[in-house]
């Protein structure tokens, strides 16, 4: 899958207006136990996130499983409550009581999640899960219906062969395309892709992968891509997010990401990627080791376990996600003290 893929009109330049901007935000999940069954730690899934996201671009996400991905889409639809942190749409913040009600935030922010088959009704036709939406927000339910079987052509599957079907009658392809479908019934301006092309076949992956992007050009849309495949994240996005153990650890333009990595797990990462070269083999493993454990996490920056570049600061002091001192321009940050002019550090990463 080539990355050179044309980027659809209305890709927001940088500088442009931020549709979501996400402020510290944190979620710690409590471990009981004991006789009174009392919290007795805390897994820090998600801790002190911050970034935003542009009107018009595709901001793809990625990570090692337990990295934090899915907890940070779900946290910013209000799927679960988080612990601290703030959530602005459109420059007025979620939840406030002079900002954007939770209601009007799920109507214009919608999610596709990785389970086609879970995420769908089973005693609904198809007509009636996409109408459900619209209709609960007020639709009459002939608009709710039309406005169904018009989305239901958009997203590739004819309205007069599927709107009777029930889910366990489609293939995977075709349930992804009316959790798709039933997602834009609403008309929201940001779509939150979580794994929402990992469990279909390569080439109904591709298929789902540009229409897509063909969606996000007819209707102006915005998305946050998460994924295991950098391949799939790099075709897609503009700009890529990398975290670890519920931090950011890089972010920056896809090409920045891919091409001009600044972060030793970020490398890592990329190295990992499956090559179609039979002379570019991986003789030792990337990385070694799993991640430590969420409810401990190591102190100072939280990969030093792990990364062969890690010295004694890396222990001491944790990292602040700055700029990128080997690119210009306020595009790439990177949390990582060889990226600091004044750490000591004396070994750059290739």
């Amino acid at each position: 899958m080539s990355s050179s893929h044309p980027k659809p009109a209305g890709i927001a330049a940088t500088g442009s207006s931020d549709l979501l901007m996400v402020t510290g935000l944190r979620k710690y999940f409590p471990v009981l136990g004991g006789i009174m069954n009392r919290t007795v730690a805390q897994v820090q899934a998600v801790d002190d996130v911050s970034f935003s996201i542009r009107s018009g671009e595709v901001l793809g996400i990625v990570g090692e499983s337990g990295c934090g991905k899915s907890t940070t889409a779900r946290l910013l639809m209000h799927l679960i409550k988080s612990d601290a942190g703030e959530i602005a749409f459109d420059g007025q913040t979620v939840g406030d009581g002079d900002g954007l009600e939770l209601r009007e935030m799920r109507r214009q922010m919608q999610m596709v999640f990785q389970n086609s088959y879970s995420s769908l009704n089973p005693r609904l036709p198809i007509e009636e899960t996409i109408a459900f939406g619209p209709k609960v927000h007020g639709t009459p339910t002939d608009k709710a219906r039309a406005r169904a079987r018009d989305i239901l052509g958009k997203v590739g599957l004819d309205p007069g062969q599927f709107i009777r079907r029930y889910p366990h009658e489609l293939s995977g392809g075709q349930r992804q395309r009316v959790n798709i479908a039933r997602a834009l019934a609403l008309e929201p301006r940001l779509l939150i892709l979580d794994e929402a092309v990992s469990a279909l076949d390569k080439s109904v992956e591709a298929q789902v992968l540009n229409l897509l992007l063909d969606l996000k050009q007819e209707l102006a849309l915005t998305y946050i891509f998460i994924s295991h495949d950098l391949n799939v994240v790099q075709y897609v996005s503009d700009r890529v997010l990398v975290m670890y153990l519920g931090k950011i650890v890089e972010i920056g333009t896809v090409d920045d990401i891919y091409e001009r990595t600044r972060h030793p797990y970020t490398q890592a990462l990329l190295s990992a990627m499956p090559s179609m070269d039979p002379d570019k083999r991986i003789e030792t493993p990337p990385l070694t080791g799993d991640p430590p454990n969420p409810i401990n996490p190591p102190p100072g920056c939280r990969f030093h376990t792990r990364c062969p570049f890690a010295e004694a600061v890396c222990a001491a002091r944790e990292p602040e996600l700055e700029f990128s001192l080997a690119t210009d321009g306020d595009e790439h940050r990177v949390a990582c003290h060889m990226n600091t002019a004044d750490s000591g550090h004396t070994r750059v990463p290739a």
